[in-house]
């Protein structure tokens, strides 16, 4: 019998190294693989103009049995991005099996995809044209493929029930599918990576996330430094001092504040996450942030920006804040009290084993993507006859 075969666009591919549509598409290929599917993931590779060292654009490899489409793209910047997704969407179009499209940035594309035959399965990320970091073309952009994935694709993945709603809004709610994003638990990580950069278990707060007015950093920080806490705050992300708002983010910095930079190891942030003293939020826009889930996973009490979508993820035992004042008020009353953040860790546990679990995610993906292929629901295990011995008690 033939298998079952998925192609994941919308990433620069994996190994995950860049963020959480690569980190999900790991994680799926992986189970898939696992579970007798063929999976090819589409990889971006920046080539340098004037390269003419490879003579195909596309080129494919192995990695623990799954397919990589590796694609040659001869540009930066978001004039690369775009041609990648061309590109992807072009190929896609001449091979057999479910598209999932992680994203919709270039959405413009898959009417193409979808004409051809092309069965789309698309995640809708979050509401993109909202965030305010982006100039109004950029918004309209976004706004405008927003509707053409809405409508291109045969099913839509919304990663929380707002987005649902949101999503809702251009496709009827019958071909939209709710499935959140997962994680991994920790249960225990090793401090030396923390005391490395001078830090002590339940000595700090972190916040990890894109350094952005959307999601909140110079409030946090700025509240945070108005006076000693007798805590650090760490804030991972790149800080360019070109970018006015980075400046005002490091210019409102007390000496409690410290700046990391960017940190991708794996272990590394899951020690950061697992000591810290609580785990700060402040995202505004988006769904079921990785971030937040991770923290989750890890026992962290959250302070997060008092929002459906943070709501929605975190639970009705976090703390939540609306704007500067309310944030300081909020470390005023909580940061000291160790039971109300041990039984918000706690809760935050339990939230993350309920609902963002990733097998049972993945398995809630398979389903959507076996339905929408047509293909057969996977057999069930028999089980093995018991030893002539046992059969015979």
């Amino acid at each position: 019998m033939q298998k079952p075969s998925l192609l994941i666009l919308g990433t620069r591919g994996i190994p995950a190294c860049h963020g959480g549509f690569e980190t999900f598409a790991e994680k799926l290929a992986l189970f898939l693989v696992g579970r007798g599917w063929h999976v090819a993931v589409y990889c971006q590779n920046d080539v340098p103009k004037g390269d003419s060292r490879r003579s195909e654009r596309f080129t494919t490899s192995q990695w623990n049995g799954v397919e990589l489409i590796h694609v040659d793209v001869h540009a930066t910047g978001p004039k690369a991005t775009l041609l990648f997704d061309w590109f992807c969407v072009r190929d896609a179009a001449d091979r057999s099996g479910v598209a999932l499209v992680l994203g919709y940035n270039g959405a413009v594309f898959l009417p193409y995809l979808r004409l051809a035959g092309g069965k789309i399965l698309t995640t809708m990320d979050g509401i993109e044209w909202k965030r305010p970091k982006w100039s109004l073309p950029v918004r309209a952009w976004f706004w405008i493929n927003e509707w053409i994935a809405a409508w291109s694709s045969q099913r839509l993945v919304a990663d929380h029930p707002a987005i649902a709603d949101h999503v809702a809004t251009r496709r009827p709610r019958s071909a939209i599918a709710t499935i959140p994003y997962g994680g991994d638990p920790i249960a225990e990580a090793p401090s030396a990576p923390i005391r490395t950069l001078g830090l002590e278990p339940r000595g700090y707060v972190t916040s990890i996330a894109r350094i952005e007015p959307d999601n909140n950093i110079l409030a946090m920080v700025e509240a945070f430094s108005r006076k000693p806490r007798g805590v650090g705050l760490v804030v991972l992300g790149t800080l360019n001092e070109a970018n006015p708002y980075h400046r005002a983010v490091r210019a409102a910095a007390s000496a409690e504040v410290l700046f990391p930079g960017a940190i991708y190891d794996p272990g590394i942030l899951a020690s950061l996450r697992f000591h810290a003293r609580a785990y700060l939020h402040g995202h505004t826009v988006g769904g079921t942030n990785p971030s937040l889930v991770e923290a989750l996973w890890a026992g962290n009490a959250i302070f997060a920006h008092d929002n459906p979508f943070n709501r929605g993820t975190a639970g009705p035992d976090q703390f939540y804040f609306a704007d500067a004042d309310g944030f300081e008020r909020l470390i005023e009353a909580t940061l000291d009290d160790d039971r109300a953040l041990r039984r918000a860790g706690q809760a935050a546990r339990l939230r993350a084993a309920e609902d963002f679990s990733w097998t049972q995610i993945l398995e809630t993906y398979e389903s959507e993507i076996r339905a929408l292929g047509h293909f057969a629901e996977r057999p069930q295990a028999v089980p093995a006859p018991a030893p002539a011995q046992a059969r015979m008690q």
